[in-house]
């Protein structure tokens, strides 16, 4: 199994979608910082290029790129887009979350 977190294919599809409609490369960056209700909370936004030692994994379209201090809280996580009743959002799949709050986006370890 691969550690390097990974867009699924609705991520990707999102993620394409998105950078389009604002006239940017489908790079989506995921980064970690501290806070949130469980201790560290998600981070996401469009990046026009990684930078030099970011992690960068592709799916279809769209390239995910985690920075290295983040890719150690979130080896091995999948992010996918998922739509509810409730909304539309990204969401982080991460194997080492051994806590969680009702958001999604927001973890502890």
């Amino acid at each position: 199994m691969s550690t390097t977190p990974a867009l699924t294919e609705a991520a990707a599809t999102r993620v394409a979608a998105i950078a389009e409609k604002q006239g940017k490369p489908a790079i989506l960056r995921l980064a970690v910082d501290g806070g949130g209700c469980s201790g560290f909370q998600y981070r996401f936004e469009l990046a026009d290029a990684p930078d030099g030692e970011d992690s960068v994994s592709r799916t279809g379209a769209a390239t995910l790129v985690i920075d290295p201090v983040s890719l150690d809280l979130v080896a091995g996580s999948k992010v996918d887009f998922v739509e509810s009743l409730g909304g539309a959002a990204f969401r982080v799949e991460n194997p080492q979350a051994a806590a969680g709050c009702g958001c999604g986006s927001s973890f502890g370890i």
